[in-house]
């Protein structure tokens, strides 16, 4: 299996290299596109069907399977989109420095997508009937919070007996079994404008009221529990000698639990909607759209299960939690047993040191494969 590898590895590389090399942020329509029509098309060479889900605002999402695929037992989660803006494949395209190789979203999630197709294609050419078994979401929104595939992976996991997320290995080549949830929020605060020289008591300062709330919002987190609220970006004001009359602030929540979700909404919707500079106006948008994948019995079998598989590839692996969100909370959530982090090994997404590990590609697709192949062999 190992030899079919080998000689495909720089069709791999290269098939990395042109996704790497269009952009296709969340908001590229277009981009993302372009990216799952060249993936349509590698799916349909060997002999996949591909519906097209059609989206309005953002990219298409790919719900692929084998033409002669029935009921398939495993589930296969994956994403197109990245963090990364318009112009940004121009300005520092794929290169390979060393053992590594480097690019925007090289290893979130372009390299993995590609190890995807060729851990099917390895099973297609050993005539294993693991490929038959699964069946591929690509989606066009991961990046975003899933806003318009969640209902999509949810609808198509229902009945599934595995759930695997393509998400990157971790920079140690740990699996992921537990994540955090989160959610996002924007608070949106409205006051008047006015001079600050000439009459600044007439004025009503969206900028001071968001700044209570800030302080406020970030007293809510509690490390220990695994829970944070962050204020990560604000906006206000027009000019330094106008008193503001605008002024927004956008929140990053995380969870370890279910359970914190509605206490933890309550806590937030409270601060929003009380007023401290009086003649302001507030108004918070955003939920808590993630459920966390919470560590449990069944994600734990799962893991046991491929740490095996591992031991006999020569592939070590370990599991480990993780802050970062991702559409594996949804498929644990259901109860379907769910492992993340089964992409090659990498580290720094969503900066410009972005990085893929090389020699981890070859590994991680043999390891994808046999899991593939050994959980279809378990229920036949």
């Amino acid at each position: 299996m190992i030899r079919f590898l080998e000689q495909q590895q720089q069709n791999m590389i290269d098939l990395i290299e042109r996704l790497v090399n269009i952009d296709s942020g969340s908001i590229n329509k277009d981009g993302v596109n372009e990216i799952g029509k060249i993936l349509q098309e590698h799916f349909q060479e060997i002999g996949f069907k591909v519906d097209v889900v059609e989206e309005q605002e953002h990219g298409n999402h790919l719900v692929i399977q084998h033409e002669e695929a029935t009921k398939p037992d495993i589930i296969i989660l994956a994403h197109m989109d990245t963090v990364f803006p318009e112009g940004t494949a121009s300005e520092r395209p794929f290169h390979i420095k060393g053992d590594r190789a480097y690019g925007p979203g090289v290893i979130d999630m372009k390299s993995s997508i590609v190890s995807l197709l060729f851990a099917v294609k390895l099973l297609v050419h050993q005539q294993k009937k693991g490929y038959k078994n699964i069946q591929i979401i690509l989606n066009s929104d991961e990046e975003m919070g899933s806003l318009t595939s969640r209902s999509l992976i949810e609808r198509e996991a229902a009945g599934k007996k595995y759930a695997l997320v393509m998400e990157p290995a971790r920079s140690d080549g740990s699996l992921v079994t537990s994540r955090k949830g989160n959610g996002v929020y924007t608070l949106t605060v409205e006051g008047k404008a006015a001079h600050s020289g000439i009459e600044p008591e007439k004025g009503r300062s969206a900028i001071e009221e968001l700044a209570h709330k800030v302080i406020q919002l970030h007293e809510l987190s509690d490390y220990e529990k695994g829970i944070s609220v962050s204020v990560g970006l604000i906006e206000g004001g027009s000019t330094v000698n106008t008193i503001s009359d605008h002024a927004v602030a956008h929140i990053d929540v995380r969870i370890s639990d279910l359970e914190q979700a509605e206490s933890l909404e309550r806590s937030i919707e409270r601060i929003c909607s009380t007023t401290d500079v009086s003649g302001t106006k507030t108004l918070l948008e955003g939920e808590i759209n993630r459920p966390p994948m919470e560590s449990n019995k069944e994600n734990e079998s799962l893991l046991r299960i491929i740490q095996d598989i591992g031991d006999e590839i020569g592939v070590n692996i370990e599991g480990t939690n993780t802050g970062g969100g991702s559409d594996a909370s949804f498929t644990s959530a259901l109860g379907i047993a769910t492992i993340d982090g089964l992409g090659p090994v990498g580290g720094n997404p969503h900066s410009e040191k972005e990085y893929m590990d090389i020699p981890s590609l070859l590994p991680r697709t043999l390891l994808l494969a046999t899991i593939i192949q050994q959980l279809t062999d378990k229920h036949t």
